[in-house]
């Protein structure tokens, strides 16, 4: 059995809590402070002194210009460039040229009519997490949505005006979205 050093527990300071060094503005120490965005070297004289410091860099990385692409708006080569939201293409030219590259639009999807409200249609929407669902355009009025992508073809079962199309086990088939009914088609 091995003994136990008590002194590794008698230490009075934290490893992480030590003095890192001085402030380049006014000769206090920096410590360690923790904020919404995680943790950076703060003055202790705050908030007389307002210096902070991140405790990671992040590396910078470099606009790539893409030869043979000019910007739509002021002719300057389209460049692939890093944001705060990830990768994007934008015009070389940014401070004067504020043109980015959007995303083609997708070929729209055949309107279907809002079950619940009918005065809306239903249309696709992406979540915050890039996932895509399908609600009604009279939102907020009406909340009704979809996981999955409608079809207006009402459901030989119980009536309701549409149906969904969803991969069961490897095979796309037609469902009814109502939880009572247990309508599903052959394999499309």
């Amino acid at each position: 059995m091995s003994k136990i050093d008590h002194q590794l527990f008698t230490t009075h300071e934290h490893a992480l809590e030590r003095e890192y060094e001085v402030c380049p503005e006014c000769g206090s120490e920096l410590t360690m402070r923790h904020s919404k965005h995680g943790p950076f070297l703060g003055c202790q004289s705050y908030p007389t002194c307002q210096y902070r410091r991140p405790l990671v860099e992040k590396p910078v990385v470099e606009e790539e210009l893409m030869e043979g692409t000019e910007c739509p708006e002021c002719g300057h080569t389209l460049a692939l460039k890093s944001g705060r939201y990830g990768f994007y293409i934008g015009c070389s030219d940014y401070p004067r040229c504020h043109y980015i590259a959007k995303e083609e639009p997708k070929e729209p999807t055949q309107e279907v009519a809002c079950p619940s409200c009918r005065s809306g249609h239903l249309v696709e929407r992406t979540n915050r997490f890039g996932k895509r669902f399908f609600a009604c355009s009279g939102y907020p009025k009406c909340k009704y949505l979809l996981n999955f992508p409608p079809v207006a073809q009402p459901c030989p079962d119980c009536g309701w005006p549409l149906l969904v199309e969803k991969n069961v086990r490897g095979q796309r088939r037609w469902l009814c979205p109502q939880r009572s009914c247990k309508y599903q088609s052959e394999a499309i």
